[in-house]
């Protein structure tokens, strides 16, 4: 969903980041990447909250556990180019806290 250039910008500040296809996940269901971000022990970055939120819900009601899921919203955060440091800003704004089985609408950083 996001271009390469977010990850690179998180990698940049010390955080792990991969997007779906530099872990071969491009075109994978929303179950498929949920799940091997999970594997992985990354914390999923979307703003597909819709699908993501029942995912983690459904996941979550069979005694599973995930890594935690950050949603950017559309409405707050843009994927131009323009907008990458600024999701990247509210991504970091979370490297200390404790995201274990947590979904998380970033806020957009002060300006």
């Amino acid at each position: 969903m996001y271009p390469a250039a977010l990850a690179e910008e998180l990698r940049a500040t010390g955080i792990e980041a991969r997007t779906a296809a530099e872990a071969g996940l491009a075109g994978r269901s929303d179950p498929d990447l949920f799940a091997a971000a999970g594997l992985g022990g990354y914390v999923l970055l979307t703003e597909n909250v819709s699908d993501f939120a029942r995912i983690a819900m459904e996941h979550l009601s069979t005694g599973q556990h995930h890594p935690g899921v950050l949603i950017a919203l559309s409405s707050r955060f843009s994927r131009r180019p323009s907008g990458i440091a600024k999701i990247a800003a509210a991504a970091r704004g979370l490297a200390d806290e404790e995201l274990d089985d947590r979904l998380v609408y970033l806020e957009r950083p002060s300006e």
